[in-house]
This record gives structure tokens, C-alpha cells and sequence, in this order.
């Protein structure tokens, strides 16, 4: 499904600096603006016509794994180089990451990123889709920066090259409702700040990694699981997209960590039908009409609102039904979703960040306890071994180590 080098480059992601020459009041890491960015980019294609969904995420995820290597060139600078010397750094780019993917899906996953940096004419409005979700998610960004900066003699200059750029995609419906600061806002807002909540809060990390990027590695997670089974589309959008809101609601009740959620009788459903009173009050008023019922059902909310985002889910004549074996409804007519596989993509993702930490040699109690409870409760779903995944990726960190942090814009 995935392996360690894999891993290691998406979770690098999390010990990226941006804005690394500006004064910031809080870190800002390329993994959380990259989810900012693939949950901006959802909203803006619900709003579009002929968007093939199967296609943004694929081009979210190339365009997130190109980031990560060349994260020492500045965006603007980058995108310059991209004009003038493009074939030679995307050449560059598969050259570092061929043999972390070049085994996934039997090489069909890495022969599809080459022809996505080789053919700008592919998945094209997917691709605009996502140039104006990276600029919205680098302008909410950049409101952080701004604060602290002040002070700074080219500020304001910088100010206005961010606030003229988002001309260039007024055509897109959802964008003009973001910047006209509508009801879609309030989701960009929301969203944005599950970056100020940290994983592991009663604990040191390294890296530290946020709820926000957290929900980003449970959906590439869910993505590449996808995969492996051979989800029709629908199933696979559905387990990237359940996975990247996952958390979504956290924004609003703060993330709890499962130790405290369980150890109280009745807390864990006191604190889900809190949520569902959150979602309902201050989440479904800002999503549009047109897509509250998807959403609803992305968030794990039923019909009786009850929310479970991971049950396995279909629905027939439109009712959402639990089944157990979902590969008898692999067909995009049932619009599936694997949930038990995402629970265990979310405990993959605990693991990682907590075997990540330990390598770095930051340990506590807290971490190596939780380290070890995960690992007993991974499971095999689908014929795909999670707690074997878990083993490989921590033996791979614990003998080779893991990349140094990296500085970036």
C-alpha cells in the first residue's frame, strides 16, 4: 500500500518552515497549508461543472509531492524555473521519488505523476482548481504573517502582489465567494485554524504535527489503501474525502485525546453528539445548499444524525446502510465508503507520528504507550495489513533514521 521512504516524504512536510524569512507568530509548515489547500480545492470544484474528482485528487497529491522536494525555492522563484527549466526539474523531481513509488499500484501511481509533470494538458481545470486553492490557503496565511510584519519596508508591496493575484482566478465561482468573504469563508476560516491544534498536546514531538495536516495524512493514507483494493472511483473519492474531514469538527470542540475520550463511561458519546449539534450550528449553515446532503454524508452523519465516519457506509435508493463486506458494492452506484479502513489510516497516521518523534529521539511516556496501543489495535482490513505496514515503516525509521528538517518559503 505504502512504504517508508513514502512516508518519510510526506510527514517531512511537517518540519517545513514557510515564510521562514518573515516573523511569524506560529509555525507555519507546508503540510498544513498543503491540507488547507486540498480542502479550499473541494469546495471550489463542488461549485464547478465536469470536474473529475478522482483527477483533483491525483493532481493535489502529484502537486504535493513536487512541493516537497523543492521546497527550498521560493514559490515565486519556482514558479519562474517551471517556465524556463521545467522539463529538467520535473525530471529532477522523479529522479528523487521513483524508487519510493515505483511499487505502488504496480508502477501505475508513479507512471501517472510522470505524465501529469511531463503533460500540462492533462487534468487542466483540476490543475486551475488547485493553483487557486494554493493561492487562497497562501493569502489566509499570509493574514498571520502580516501582523507580526508590519515593521518591514516591502510589507506593504508584498501585500499588494498577494491581494492582485487572486484576480487571475475570478472566474471560479467559489473564489469570488471567498474573497466577497461570503458563507464559504467561514469553512476557510474554520478549517484554517485546526492548524493551531496540536497532535499529542500533553507531549514534545518531533516533528510536531497539527489536526490540520493530520487530516491530510489520514486522506493520503485512505488514497493509497484505495489503490490497493481497486476502488472504483466513487469509493475512492469518498475514502479521501471522509478522511481529509475527519477532524473537521475539532475546530470546534478541540481535539480530544482518545486515552480521556475512552477511559470515562459515556464520555465518547457525549462528546459525538456534541459534535453533531456543532456541525449543525455552525458548520452546515456556511456549506452550500446544493451540498449540504454530500457533506453531511462525507462527515458521518446519517439520517437520524447520527455521525460515525468510520462505519462502513453505502447507500441503496439513496438510504445509507452499514455493511460489513464492501467489496460486494465496489460500483459507484452504492457510493461507498470504506470506514473501518479509514479508522485504521487514522491509527496508521497516530503511530507514524508517534514512532516519528521516538526516532528523533524525543520520547515520553505518553508516546511510547501510545505507540504501543495503536500497534494492538491495527488490524487487517480488505486483505491489507495495517499493523504490518506499522512494523516495516517503525523498523525502517528506528535503523535508518528519518530526513533532517528543511527549510522552505
Amino acid at each position: 500500500m505504502i512504504n517508508p521512504k513514502l512516508v518519510d516524504h510526506i510527514f517531512s512536510s511537517a518540519s517545513i518552515q514557510r515564510w521562514n524569512d518573515y516573523p511569524r507568530m506560529v509555525d507555519l509548515v507546508e503540510l498544513d497549508k498543503q491540507a488547507h489547500k486540498f480542502i479550499i480545492a473541494f469546495f471550489i470544484a463542488k461549485l464547478e461543472d465536469d470536474i473529475n474528482y478522482t483527477h483533483l485528487i491525483e493532481a493535489a497529491i502529484f502537486e504535493f509531492f513536487r512541493r516537497v522536494v523543492v521546497t527550498d525555492i521560493r514559490p515565486d522563484v519556482f514558479r519562474k524555473a517551471l517556465q524556463k527549466k521545467g522539463d529538467e526539474i520535473n525530471s529532477w523531481v522523479l529522479n528523487n521519488l521513483k524508487s519510493s513509488m515505483i511499487d505502488i499500484d504496480n508502477g501505475n501511481f508513479f507512471q501517472k505523476f510522470k505524465d501529469y509533470l511531463e503533460d500540462e494538458s492533462i487534468y487542466k481545470k483540476e490543475r486551475f482548481i488547485l493553483k487557486a486553492a494554493s493561492y487562497l490557503s497562501t493569502k489566509w496565511e499570509f493574514g498571520i504573517v502580516y501582523q507580526t510584519s508590519a515593521f518591514l519596508s516591502d510589507i506593504d508591496e508584498v501585500k499588494k502582489e498577494v491581494e492582485a493575484e487572486i484576480e487571475d482566478y475570478y472566474e471560479l465561482i467559489g473564489v469570488r465567494k471567498i474573497a466577497l468573504n461570503k458563507k464559504l469563508a467561514k469553512i476557510v476560516d474554520l478549517s484554517g485554524r485546526l492548524r493551531f491544534q496540536k497532535r499529542w498536546a500533553q507531549t514534545p514531538r518531533i516533528p510536531e504535527t497539527s489536526v490540520l495536516g493530520h487530516m491530510l495524512t489520514v486522506a493520503i493514507f485512505g488514497y493509497f489503501y484505495s489503490l490497493k483494493i481497486n476502488a472504483c472511483d466513487k469509493r475512492l473519492q469518498n475514502n479521501f474525502f471522509v478522511s481529509l474531514f475527519h477532524d473537521l469538527p475539532e475546530a470546534l470542540t478541540r481535539d480530544i485525546i482518545s486515552p480521556v475520550k475512552y477511559s470515562v463511561d459515556q464520555l465518547a458519546d457525549i462528546i459525538a453528539q456534541f459534535e453533531v449539534s456543532q456541525i449543525d450550528d455552525k458548520i452546515m449553515p456556511y456549506i452550500p445548499e446544493g451540498l449540504k446532503k454530500e457533506f453531511s454524508y462525507i462527515l458521518g452523519l446519517d439520517e437520524n444524525n447520527y455521525k460515525d465516519e468510520f462505519e462502513n457506509k453505502i447507500k441503496i435508493d439513496g438510504k445509507i446502510t452499514v455493511v460489513e463486506d464492501m467489496q460486494r458494492y465496489n460500483l459507484d452506484r452504492y457510493d461507498p465508503i470504506d470506514g473501518k479502513a479509514l479508522k485504521q489510516c487514522d491509527k496508521l497516521s497516530a503511530f507514524i507520528e508517534a514512532s516519528l518523534s521516538i526516532s528523533h529521539g524525543i520520547k515520553s511516556k505518553e508516546l511510547l504507550n501510545g505507540k504501543k496501543q495503536i500497534m494492538e489495535s491495527l488490524k487487517t482490513i480488505q486483505g491489507v495489513d495495517f499493523k504490518q505496514i506499522a512494523k516495516i515503516i517503525d523498523e525502517e525509521f528506528c535503523t535508518t533514521g528519518v530526513t533532517q528538517t528543511r527549510m522552505g518559503f
